[in-house]
């Protein structure tokens, strides 16, 4: 019921026009935008590959202090939705949401201390892949450490390690599309708060088809593989996956209305359906039929810069969930537990605006988003190739 009330009091700002919308397709330029000038939009910007800055230094924290209280804030009531028991800590991948901290923090703060190991895979949305022409292959930095409010998080060699394996069509290595892009910073800095020793494999994912994300999830998923047993690395225990993504983004800004333009109904119909996929494909034994099903719910498969749903994660979830299947074979069934869910304007607020953490675009019935979170285990009694027990 207070939520409600909150929502309802909310009205009141709907006509407040948005600062920001994210999951709105970025235009194609008629060239890339340099690194200078990607610099200098950053809150923070990168000076040189030893150290890469920080994008956005309003919804995220920037200081040692202002982590601190997020952290602390972040187990204030009311707390978001639940799914039931969580797994124990120390899960082999999880789904987190990757906005504002003042909005999404209870989300956060759910779902990443279930990560353990030490050198997590960081698998995010390239929001601006379009302004740089970027498509059907996977986003590496060069940076040897990012910035992050407790100090440098190290990028882990494990990096190098996998891009000597993967065909190099596979991907590209490029300082300006990481320093342009948010949605891995904001896991990050968590991660280094609650593992001061972690390191980091930071990917960024554009557009792709289906199949297309099929085969990179192979290639990746056999290096990643690869050096894990090199290594003697174990999913889980020494290294997992951090799949970024935020849930529907709802308005006309957004330009995702189909319950209407907003108001109590619709913000109710967008956060059910945001709900029935936390239970239903991100749900139990992970498939690849799952995973497509998922991918064709986000976007036209035929166009795929044609949303159908506004998870900015389009990409950035299907190929996660391929490449957790692909490093799990053979050690287990990826099982989908889901956690939490909340939105911009469903929860109030943390009151860390007088720290200098503040928020990106406003929130009301009329402009609102989704967070939704998943962790993944390991089921080793189960078949992974159709989820259902061996014989």
């Amino acid at each position: 019921m207070n939520r409600l009330l909150l929502v309802l009091s909310l009205l009141a700002t709907a006509g407040a026009p948005p600062a920001l919308a994210q999951a709105v397709l970025q235009p194609p330029a008629a060239a890339a935008p340099t690194l200078e000038e990607v610099r200098r939009d950053m809150g923070i910007p990168s000076r040189a590959l030893a150290l890469r800055g920080q994008r956005d230094s309003i919804g995220f924290a920037w200081s040692a202090e202002q982590m601190a209280k997020v952290w602390e804030l972040s187990t204030s009531p009311p707390a978001p939705d639940s799914f039931g028991p969580l797994p124990a800590p120390g899960v082999q991948a999880v789904i987190c949401p990757h906005d504002d901290y003042l909005y999404a923090a209870r989300v956060y703060r759910r779902v990443l201390p279930l990560l353990t190991a030490r050198t997590i895979v960081l698998v995010g949305v390239f929001h601006r892949y379009r302004r740089f022409g970027a498509h059907d292959r996977l986003v590496f930095d060069p940076y040897r450490s990012w910035r992050a409010p407790d100090g440098p998080v190290t990028v882990s060699d494990l990096r190098e390690d996998l891009l000597a394996r993967l065909p190099r069509e596979d991907f590209v290595q490029d300082a300006a599309m990481h320093d342009s892009e948010h949605s891995l910073e904001a896991l990050a800095y968590w991660l280094r708060h609650i593992r001061p020793d972690v390191e980091i494999v930071p990917v960024i994912v554009p557009a792709a088809r289906f199949e297309r994300f099929e085969q990179l999830a192979d290639h990746l998923g056999a290096a990643l593989a690869g050096a894990m047993s090199e290594r003697g690395w174990q999913l889980g225990r020494d290294v997992a996956i951090a799949i970024s993504t935020d849930g529907v983004h709802y308005g006309p800004d957004f330009r995702h209305t189909p319950f209407g333009e907003g108001g109590i109904e619709a913000y109710a119909k967008a956060a059910a359906n945001d709900r029935s996929l936390l239970r239903g494909p991100l749900s139990g034994p992970l498939t690849t039929a799952h995973v497509r099903e998922l991918y064709a719910t986000f976007v036209d498969p035929e166009q795929p810069d044609t949303y159908r749903l506004t998870w900015c994660g389009r990409f950035a979830v299907p190929f996660g969930l391929l490449l957790l299947q692909r490093v799990a074979q053979g050690h287990g069934q990826p099982v989908g537990h889901p956690v939490a869910y909340a939105t911009s304007v469903g929860w109030p607020e943390l009151p860390v605006r007088k720290l200098g953490v503040g928020a990106t675009a406003p929130a009301s019935l009329y402009h609102f988003v989704g967070y939704p979170s998943v962790a993944f285990t390991l089921d080793r009694t189960m078949d992974p190739e159709v989820g259902r027990p061996r014989r």
